[in-house]
């Protein structure tokens, strides 16, 4: 970013630049195709490459259990595409598998996450917070419960955009809640309707049985986007609680901080 601001010679892109506000906003929304649209600068192609970064590894929850997908582990992505300055732009690393086809082999490596685990008492409640493909490690946990006989009962709310083509592993949900394998699912659509609803809107509207469930020993998970859904699903818990609970702020703060701490609240966010 800095190396090509002294190439583009833009005071707005200087501002943005030099801005503790602005930049990370900068980071965020811009790629680096969208920079050169916006701010064109003169590069030779050795300089532009040894100026850019190395990707980072791109982290993907696995979305089955061995005990069902033998041999096997599935993901849930997202080929998102959108557009900017009249060009297609696409994720690096979810359109590179996109791209290879079911047939084709590529290099992966396994990072254990030993804070985002199952309860090992299978009696205890479970609630799943994943919106989009924050969904994929609750399939697994459903998978693994399932496979376990688990006796404790399994509460998942799901949101996406759209019922008809963002549904991710509907068929799957429903046969689950025909079987009695998934106890409650609540579904938020945000763009369904006029007004926008999304997953911590539902949990504001069941927070008294949601409460009671943590009172019984559920435990809690979320998976998903860091930047909004976590802090707004943090934020409803914490109203939750309070309200349910009879706690003010600062309580109902210490609450979910003593139920991370005792590892039922746990969060994988990027």
């Amino acid at each position: 970013m800095i190396a090509h601001a002294a190439r583009a010679r833009h005071d707005d892109l200087d501002a943005l630049v030099a801005s503790p506000v602005a930049l990370p906003n900068l980071l965020t929304e811009y790629q680096v195709i969208d920079l050169l649209h916006a701010w064109p600068a003169s590069w030779d192609a050795q300089g532009f490459v040894a100026a850019l970064r190395t990707l980072t590894p791109r982290l993907y929850s696995i979305a089955s259990s061995l005990k069902i997908a033998e041999g096997e582990a599935h993901l849930t992505l997202a080929r998102i595409q959108y557009e900017r300055f009249g060009r297609d732009h696409a994720g690096a690393a979810s359109e590179f598998l996109a791209a290879r086809g079911l047939d084709r082999r590529v290099p992966v490596f396994i990072e254990s996450n030993e804070r985002f685990r199952l309860p090992q008492d299978a009696s205890r409640d479970v609630i799943m917070i994943g919106p989009g493909t924050g969904v994929a490690p609750f399939r697994a946990f459903l998978q693994e419960r399932t496979a376990i006989g688990a006796s404790g009962r399994n509460w998942l709310f799901f949101g996406n955009a759209h019922f008809r083509n963002d549904f991710l592993y509907q068929v799957e949900w429903q046969q689950a809640l025909k079987r009695g394998e998934l106890h409650k699912l609540d579904l938020a659509f945000s763009r369904d309707q006029a007004h926008k609803v999304y997953v911590q809107h539902n949990i504001r509207r069941s927070g008294r049985e949601l409460f009671a469930w943590l009172e019984r020993g559920a435990h809690l998970y979320v998976c998903g986007d860091a930047t909004h859904m976590a802090k707004d699903v943090h934020a409803a818990l914490r109203e939750v609680i309070a309200q349910h609970g009879g706690k003010n702020a600062e309580e109902a703060e210490a609450y979910l901080a003593q139920l991370a701490q005792d590892r039922r609240y746990a969060r994988d966010v990027y």
